[in-house]
């Protein structure tokens, strides 16, 4: 059936091209969606979590602190702010130096910003590391805006949710383009179908051909897809990589891979002979010779 495809090659290459699209779509939303995935562990403010010490914790226990957080394993990395530096900030920046000066000490705690570590990045293990930092005797308050992250994991979510929907309906569309070729294909060879089983051929006979040909027309549509999604991360490479240096970051987006490649071009491939089964299945058992 391989030779029927590339006889009729403008037939072929226009259902491989539907299949293509199909199957372009979902998986290039999921590397979208990865590659948002990737930006965002870079964000070194994340899950910021500041630490305001007591008055009279001294810069030498500060330290200590500092030194003992980073020892866990679910902070990447620790920044102290002496209550100095934290005045001279607010100072600089909120329009009342002039009121400051008239105080007669600082009334600004030290803090210490915790940065946690990826493997603890969501808000379930940010609440629970929080709660064990509010237990410290040196911490007078522990201060976290999980609203913002919560949001971003919840939109998250929802684009998962959401690709694995339009995923199932175009993967249900592919089977029902791949079914009405198989059908027609049926048509054209029926009385071909008809001799064959009259010398004694078997549906199971019969029926092989057809499935190599939804399977060849799954992979070719696999394939297109893997040609769309890499010419569209070309496109969108330059402009990203640009931006990316505005902000000073070097991220580059994230190509498909070859498990991902190799996912593709097999779950074509099973979509198609998934269509091409169910259509040889049904209208192959309706032929009978007369």
């Amino acid at each position: 059936m391989l030779g029927e495809l590339v006889r009729t090659p403008f037939s072929s290459m226009m259902t491989a091209a539907v299949i293509g699209i199909a199957l372009a779509l979902p998986m290039g939303l999921y590397v979208a969606l990865q590659n948002v995935q990737q930006v965002t562990r870079g964000w070194n403010t994340t899950a910021q979590i500041s630490l305001f010490l007591k008055q009279n914790v001294t810069t030498e226990q500060a330290g200590k602190l500092a030194q003992k957080l980073r020892t866990w394993k679910e902070i990447n990395d620790v920044t102290f702010i002496h209550k100095d530096e934290a005045l001279d900030q607010f100072r600089k920046y909120s329009g009342f130096g002039e009121a400051m000066e008239a105080l007669d000490e600082n009334p600004l705690p030290s803090v210490l910003v915790l940065y946690p570590s990826d493997s603890f990045n969501r808000p379930e293990a940010i609440e629970a590391m929080l709660g064990r930092l509010r237990g410290l005797n040196q911490v007078d308050l522990a201060q976290l805006d999980m609203q913002w992250i919560k949001r971003l994991y919840g939109i998250m979510d929802i684009g998962y949710r959401a690709i694995y929907i339009l995923s199932f309906l175009l993967a249900l569309s592919v089977v029902l383009i791949v079914g009405n070729t198989i059908r027609l294909a049926i048509e054209n060879k029926r009385n071909e179908i008809e001799i064959i089983k009259l010398i004694g051929g078997t549906n199971s006979f019969i029926r092989r051909p057809f499935l190599y040909t939804g399977i060849w027309l799954g992979l070719a549509g696999g394939l297109i897809a893997w040609i769309l999604i890499g010419l569209s991360l070309w496109a969108l490479s330059e402009p990203v990589s640009r931006l990316a240096t505005l902000y000073e970051s070097g991220f580059e987006l994230t190509h498909l891979d070859i498990q991902t490649s190799f996912l593709l071009l097999a779950t074509g491939a099973g979509l198609g002979l998934t269509g091409s089964w169910l259509a040889v299945g049904r209208h192959l058992s309706a032929i009978e010779p007369n």
